[in-house]
């Protein structure tokens, strides 16, 4: 059996993708986390879509944005201004 495709620049490079692919969605996962846990200290209530909308987020920038929101949002839906 051929397994020269294993050690191949494409193979690298299908790696390589797969990795940074991964990193971005635990750090955006992480991101989400932050802005719930901030609401959560603050005794803001989340709804379960609110919820939903902040881990079904990808963007690393806008979680970012809601993030520094919610230090000081008077509801969980204001973060999304």
């Amino acid at each position: 059996m051929d397994l020269s495709f294993y050690t191949s620049p494409l193979s690298e490079e299908l790696r390589d993708e797969g990795r940074a692919e991964g990193r971005a969605e635990g750090e955006a996962r992480r991101a989400a986390e932050d802005v719930l846990a901030v609401l959560a200290e603050r005794g803001v209530d989340v709804s379960e879509a609110v919820r939903e909308r902040i881990r079904g987020c990808g963007d690393v920038e806008t979680l970012g944005r809601w993030l520094r929101r919610a230090v000081t949002a008077p509801s969980a839906d204001a973060i999304f201004g």
